[in-house]
């Protein structure tokens, strides 16, 4: 595991801090690897173990399904998580659709383009590439049959962000030109531009996902961690204690 002091004295006048007692593990987007995620899972134990603490909060940044194949486990895992540690899973673009598609089953032209054929195989369905309106409702209605309850719960009930010390996490960023408080939750999911290209500090540093990167994005005023799992075999975990950094 990399560690060290987040950024330096030079960086800023003070380093982002963590309150004492409380360790951030913050995960990037999952889509549907559960495999990655089963092997992140383990090497966070590891890491309790070795290094107790009493406060372990783990952060999922959103987009727990689409694209890689297995999203019903990703739910499942994530769920069951929570009955045993800390843990809070805030909302991405991507688990908006699958909300939308059983009460619209139009709109999965649209989440196609988003990976929704291995979610929904996922799922035990047998999607059609060009399903039609029939087709779709037809979809729609076999998953709400299928869909464990708990699935849905727990997809309705996401946060969109979390502050925790000096820390923001959030899915896909912020808008420069608003408060933390006053955020719009499209610009929360959806953003990148405006917020990936602003260089000026927020007030309080930003960890999302959302836009794959290589390597995890450590600046001065936000950290992006979505290593583009579901195509690269990476899943990030951002480890945060105190002023210092570390993955895992």
């Amino acid at each position: 595991m990399w560690k060290s002091r987040l950024f330096g004295a030079t960086a800023a006048p003070t380093r982002p801090f963590i309150p004492d007692g409380v360790r951030v593990y913050a995960i990037g987007d999952v889509h549907g690897r559960a495999d990655l995620l089963d092997q992140l899972l383990v090497r966070i134990d590891e890491d309790l173990k070795e290094h107790p603490i009493a406060n372990a909060i783990h952060i999922f940044l959103g987009d727990y399904i689409d694209r890689g194949p297995d999203s019903a486990g990703v739910l499942d895992r994530l769920i069951r998580r929570g009955q045993t540690h800390q843990t809070l899973c805030l909302k991405g673009n991507h688990e908006i659709y699958l909300l939308e598609f059983l009460e619209n089953p139009s709109i999965l032209g649209i989440w196609g383009q988003y990976g929704a054929l291995t979610t929904l195989l996922s799922y035990g369905l047998k999607p059609s590439l060009k399903a039609d309106l029939g087709e779709q409702t037809e979809l729609a209605a076999t998953l709400s049959q299928t869909i464990p309850h708990s699935h849905v719960q727990f997809l309705t009930g996401l946060p969109v962000s979390f502050t925790c010390g000096d820390y923001f996490f959030v899915h896909a960023g912020v808008h420069p030109n608003a408060p933390l408080a006053n955020q719009r939750e499209d610009d929360l999911l959806w953003i990148r531009d405006d917020f990936l290209c602003h260089e000026e500090p927020f007030e309080k540093v930003i960890v999302h996902g959302h836009t794959p990167v290589r390597e995890p994005d450590v600046r001065a005023n936000r950290i992006n961690i979505d290593t583009g799992a579901y195509a690269t075999g990476r899943l990030t975990c951002l480890k945060l204690e105190r002023d210092e950094i570390g993955f895992i």
